[in-house]
């Protein structure tokens, strides 16, 4: 049995580890940097420790550090939420070779499914539909070319390693490819170290579907049906619903039986999700696996009635799953819309400062996963993420309805917020027909 986790991440999902192990009797250890220095939820866990000074490079990404930590908090596994260190194998590796389970995949699987390359491979394998692209890295600007004028323009270049939108370019001829590859080169060079692109045939207008997945040590692997994540600017998601609109039960029914296959042949373990996008004509495509709980985990949540943090807990335990396919179902509709601290009148600028008023909506099926509080500084050196605004409904029509009088009795002031854009959104008649792709953003509100 798991009786202590260190929980190696900050903020709401710290914050929402902390409560699920408080329910299971799990004790906890956080840990924070100088920057993170009093803020409330640590109040909630057993110990703290902190690990370094702001930066994230200096403490939260401190691998050192965080195992020094679990070892002087007597910890039997670290659960590492998402972002950070959460999809980093060696990472996983040093845990169990310290003999502290990692809440997640093993090195070996995550190493398979994070390299995009050999999960493009092992899509064919399975039969998974993959969009047409280059078979690994692409090593210059010739073959780039090359392969460009086979698939035809446009292209989409992306990084071999990472995700959240970084080194990927969109290239429409031979010489913005050109240009495209030295960006994302070395975008991902900086931000992953690992600067290996390569090339997809890219899909105009496409929706993007994603579908969860988690898995025991003893060979059960259960889908969790999909998520609706299109909304997004420049890579990175808005709002997030499900079921997802106009995806018919067939595609449904072969989407996630395609994410499950994938699961198999990764030899994977606990939670993680299988990304594709649809294409106009209804045509789905693999594109790539995150290995790690997700920002959007609560839509599938409300939906299904699992909690997926305690779900990997006790599969970290190495517990069986307590249900099988034919159990899991999607009941009513849930949307999610992420709250961040940016001004989207500014292009989305940052907006990191203390907030001076607060005020959370509720009612019926309204969650708000937050770790924030009025008086609460809102760091510039994280993401800005506030809090995550969940609405469950029995239809996607109330959904929307519910989403739209959470957001006006959603009250923050001292920072900036992205509510305007989402009420923007919600009122869009784009949104409430789910004629929408993933460029609707930038295309409707330009910046």
């Amino acid at each position: 049995m798991i009786k202590r986790i260190l929980i190696a991440n900050l903020g709401e999902i710290a914050l929402r580890i902390l409560r699920a192990c408080r329910e299971l009797g799990v004790e906890t250890v956080a840990v924070y940097s100088e920057a993170d220095r009093g803020a409330a939820y640590l109040n909630l866990a057993n110990e703290a420790y902190c690990v370094g000074t702001p930066k994230a490079g200096d403490s939260y990404l401190k691998i050192d550090r965080v195992i020094s930590a679990a070892e002087i908090g007597n910890v039997q596994a670290i659960h590492p939420g998402y972002g950070f260190l959460a999809e980093n194998a060696h990472f996983a590796e040093i845990c169990r070779s310290c003999e502290i389970e990692f809440i997640g995949p093993t090195a070996e699987a995550m190493a398979l499914v994070g390299d995009k390359n050999a999960a493009r491979r092992m899509a064919k394998q399975v039969n998974v539909p993959t969009v047409p692209g280059s078979e690994g890295a692409v090593e210059s600007e010739a073959e780039a070319l090359k392969l460009a004028h086979e698939f035809g323009f446009p292209v989409l270049i992306k990084a071999s390693a990472g995700g959240g939108g970084r080194g990927m370019r969109v290239a429409l001829n031979d010489l913005a490819l050109k240009s495209a590859i030295q960006q994302a080169q070395a975008e991902a060079q900086a931000a992953f170290g690992n600067g290996e692109v390569y090339l997809e045939k890219y899909v105009e207008h496409p929706r993007h579907v994603e579908v969860q997945v988690i898995a025991d040590n003893h060979g059960n692997v259960v889908h969790l049906f999909e998520r609706d994540c299109s909304m997004q600017r420049r890579h990175q998601k808005l709002v997030e619903e499900s079921p997802g609109p106009r995806l018919d039960a067939e595609t449904r029914k072969a989407m996630c039986d395609a994410a499950v296959r994938l699961v198999r042949a990764a030899n994977y373990t606990n939670a993680g999700t299988i990304e594709f996008i649809v294409a106009p004509s209804g045509e789905f495509y693999f594109i790539e696996m995150n290995a790690r709980i997700q920002v959007e985990h609560p839509v599938t949540e409300m939906v299904t009635g699992i909690d997926l943090i305690k779900a990997q807990i006790m599969v970290a335990a190495g517990e069986k799953l307590p249900y099988r396919q034919e159990d899991v179902r999607q009941r009513g509709a849930a949307i999610e819309c992420r709250i961040n601290a940016e001004d989207p009148e500014k292009n989305f600028r940052p907006t990191p400062g203390k907030i001076t008023q607060l005020r959370v909506p509720g009612g019926f099926g309204v969650r708000f996963d937050s770790h924030v509080h009025e008086g609460y500084v809102v760091s510039p050196y994280y993401d800005s993420m506030i809090g995550k605004l969940i609405v469950h409904q029995p239809t996607r029509r109330e959904a929307i309805a519910c989403m739209k009088r959470a957001l006006s009795e959603l009250h923050i002031e001292g920072v900036k917020t992205t509510i305007p854009i989402h009420q923007k959104i919600l009122d869009h008649t784009a949104f409430h027909e789910a004629r929408v792709d993933t460029t609707f953003i930038e295309r409707t509100w330009p910046t």
